[in-house]
Formats: structure tokens, sequence, C-alpha cells
């Protein structure tokens, strides 16, 4: 049986995950300084973008998403999903003509806010619930379409007068959301479950036709919520042993599966376009969104705080949500600005001393303090940093020695990889407490690398990574 109303309880369970989904739903919607005259609030929409497919053929976008995970549901259980995401709603702003008809104008000035052209976006969500055992084969298919529809708002001034109307259109889409599953081979009770979701709407430009015209076609931010009443998902992330071979052959395209909701709970999940960990969170500190990519609430805070007035009133007539931005960056108290400045998570109450190790356990080196590290290389005279030199290729290579840079023989941090061919001078050979050998080195004509001696922060390369060079 399929039904499209969720049951009480999942309903609140997804209530718990959807703080997250929202931030997903929302993220980059419009960026500081939230005004549609912001140069990087010209190209909107990055996150979760389903193009129609007669569109999406020669783009980077896609048309479709696919969630693949593992689920251990119980006897009898069913699967709950909501696909949501946002609707492009294309805004355009007319004034009043003398006639009494409107025309189509660039900006409509009022005395608290400027109105321009914008995309709106409109949140909708697409339901099922289905019992597991229906999923086997081909499971199930939920179409969704929503019409086209147009809608005007009057726009009056401080004394009542119609001044301009705000027109919104919104095109017709259409889409699927698809769920099957398979049972995993072996003694366990597991399954598979591909979820995809899939742009099928008609549209298709007659010629030439830029993103813009896609998107008031797409689905936006598209991401789902998974929910077993009974039963749990696997982390893709943190998989038990048994099931890591089943979970790297999971295919996930465009989305990111993470298991959401309570911590310590497993019955949902959440498939993002933006990769997330398990049990994701929003920070208790955050006042309220900002809709900013990786925002820092203080920064912006302040920042929204010192715009000008006419930034402000450019601000709110962009978008509700700005505006509402705006009045929280206004009135925020200063205990909650306060409170934005840093938070410490990992942190105990110690209300006494720390228990003591056994005699027995404390190690018996000579000269070595028990309040002193275990190891500690400048007391260590096995290892001298300035003296120590390691062989490489035949070669001796300490201090002072010329090398050439190669990294790339193992998985090279990216920024290493643009030094590959540079020449550059060692400082120093350090070991670590596994053995390992690193060598510290300066760059040819890097202008800083005098600071860099000064203050002992270097580039650290291991024996295999260089070739050595004549010494000068």
């Amino acid at each position: 049986m399929t039904t499209s109303v969720l049951p009480d309880e999942m309903a609140a369970r997804f209530a718990t995950a959807r703080q997250v989904a929202d931030a997903v739903l929302f993220e980059g919607y419009v960026l500081y300084p939230y005004r549609a005259s912001a140069a990087k609030n010209r190209l909107r929409w990055q996150f979760g973008v389903l193009v129609p497919p007669g569109w999406g053929a020669d783009s980077a976008e896609h048309s479709f998403q696919r969630t693949e995970c593992l689920m251990e549901p119980r006897s009898g259980a069913r699967l709950s999903a909501e696909l949501r995401f946002l609707r492009a709603q294309r805004r355009t702003v007319q004034r009043v003509r003398a006639d009494g008809g409107f025309e189509t104008v660039a900006e409509l000035e009022l005395p608290d806010r400027v109105l321009v052209p914008w995309d709106e976006g409109v949140e909708e969500r697409v339901t099922a619930v289905v019992d597991v055992a229906a999923l086997h084969g081909e499971g199930i298919t939920v179409p969704f379409s929503r019409p086209a529809q147009d809608e005007t708002e009057p726009v009056h001034d401080a004394d009542g007068r119609l001044v301009g109307r705000l027109v919104r259109r919104r095109e017709e889409i259409a889409g699927l959301l698809r769920l099957t599953a398979t049972e995993l081979a072996g003694p366990y009770a597991a399954f598979r479950l591909t979820a995809t979701v899939e742009n099928t709407s008609a549209w298709a430009p007659d010629g030439p036709a830029d993103r813009d015209a896609a998107l008031p076609r797409a689905l936006v931010a598209s991401h789902l919520l998974l929910g077993l009443d009974s039963g749990s998902f696997l982390s893709l992330t943190d998989p038990p042993e048994w099931a890591r071979s089943a979970v790297a052959a999971c295919r996930n395209q465009h989305t990111w599966p993470v298991l959401a909701g309570e911590p310590g709970r497993a019955d949902v999940l959440l498939s993002s376009p933006i990769i997330l960990e398990d049990h994701p969170a929003i920070a208790p500190e955050s006042p309220g969104a900002l809709y900013d990519a990786l925002e820092i609430d203080e920064i912006l805070a302040l920042r929204t705080a010192a715009l000008t007035d006419q930034e402000k009133r450019e601000a709110r007539g962009t978008d509700a949500r700005a505006a509402e931005v705006i009045d929280l960056a206004d009135s925020m108290p200063p205990e909650v600005l306060e409170r934005l400045h840093g938070a410490v998570r990992a942190l105990r109450e110690v209300t006494g001393p720390g228990p003591t190790a056994p005699e027995e356990l404390t190690p018996d080196v000579p000269g070595l303090r028990p309040e002193t590290p275990w190891w500690d290389p400048e007391s260590d005279r096995s290892v001298d940093p300035v003296r120590d030199r390691v062989t490489i290729d035949g070669r001796s290579v300490g201090a002072g020695s010329r090398v050439r840079l190669r990294p790339g023989a193992r998985r090279t941090d990216a920024q290493d990889l643009f030094l590959h061919g540079r020449d550059a001078q060692v400082e120093a050979v350090l070991h670590d407490v596994d053995g390992g050998v690193h060598l510290a080195v300066t760059v040819d004509g890097d202008p800083g690398a005098d600071i860099r001696r000064a203050q002992g922060r270097f580039l650290y390369f291991q024996p295999d990574e260089v070739a050595p060079l004549e010494d000068a």
C-alpha cells in the first residue's frame, strides 16, 4: 500500500531533521550584502539543481539525482520519503502609469525599500509512504507536476495609494520519485535502497538558451528525507565491518546520504546535494538563517548591521528573506552577538585532579621528568634537525642541501602539486615518533623564505618526494 500522508510519528522525526534540511534547501539562496545588484547574487541556485532533460544535455547540471544506501528494516516496516525542492518564481516590478495602466520598470522606490526584479524560491514537497515489501522488483514510482501560475501583488506607498504591483510567474514543472530495494546476499537481513529523483519536464528551448531560461522549470536544491518506522539505516561514512563492501558498491550521483535526526538514532536519513557528516546539526548559537555559504554568523551579522540605510532598503526590496536578515542584524542584542564570538564543544568539567598513572606504568627513562612529554625532540639527544642527514638516491641530504620537489608519489596535498619541479633548500631533517622522516624546505624564489626561517614555518616533504641536486 502506498500513500502520500506521513504518519504522525514519522512527521515528528522529519521535523527534527528538517532544521538541517532547511539549511540545505536555502544554502546560498541570497548572499551578503543581500542585494540583487550584488555580483555574487547574479548566479544563484548552485546546489542540487535538476534541470529539464531537454536543456541539461549540454550543461554541467543534471536532470536527476540517485541515492543508494543500506537499510535493515524489520518485518512489516514502512518507508516514508519526502522530496523537497525550491521552485524558482520569477518576479517583475511594474509601476502605475498616468492612465492607470502598468509598465514594467527596473526598480520601484518606496520609503522603506527598493523593489527590483528577482527570482524568489517557493518550497515544494512530494511525499510517499510505502511498505518496504512493495519496493522489490520494479518498486514504486511517484510522478508529480505543478501547473504554471501567475500572481499579482499590489504595492502601495506610505499614504496607501497604489503605486505599482509585483507580477510573479511560475512555469510548469514535472518530475518523478522512484523507490526500489534489493536484498543483499549473506546472513544479514539488509537491503540496498535506491531512490531516484528526475526532472521530467517536457520543456526544451527553441534555440540557444542560457541557464536563466531553464531555472523556472528546474527542481532547485533538491534533497530527500527517508525514514523507517521499524528498523534502521546504515552509515555510509562509518558502516559496520560486514557492510563495508556493500557500502562501497553504492552509487550516489549528485547527492550524498547521511544519518539525520536525533544523535544516536538511525531511522532517518537525509540525502543532500551538499556533503555532510552523520547527524549534522545547526550551531545552537546561530540566531537565524543568514543563507550565506559556510556562514560565519558573527562576521555576517556585524557587516550586515554596518550596511548603509540605502543598502538596507535595497536588500529589503530584494527578497522577504533578505529583509528578515536585515531586521535580525539590526535587532540583535549584545549578549546574542557575544555568544557568536566562538564556542568550544570539546570541553569537560574538571572538579579535581585527574587520575594518576600507577607507578609501574610510568616509563623509567633516565633524565625524563614526570611533567615532561613522553617524547620531546628538544630533549632527545638522538635527534638533531640541523645536523641529521638522510640518504636519497645514494646521496646524503641534510640542512643546506639542494633538492628538486617531485610530490605525487603518494596521495599528496593538492597544494603541493603546484610545486612539482621547483627547486628548494633543505632547512632541517625531522623524525616523527613513528620512525618517519620529513624534510623541512624553503622553495627558491619564495619572497617569504626569510620569514619562514625566522618563524620555523616550513613546507614539508618526505624523502621519496624530492630528488637531490648538486649542493651550492
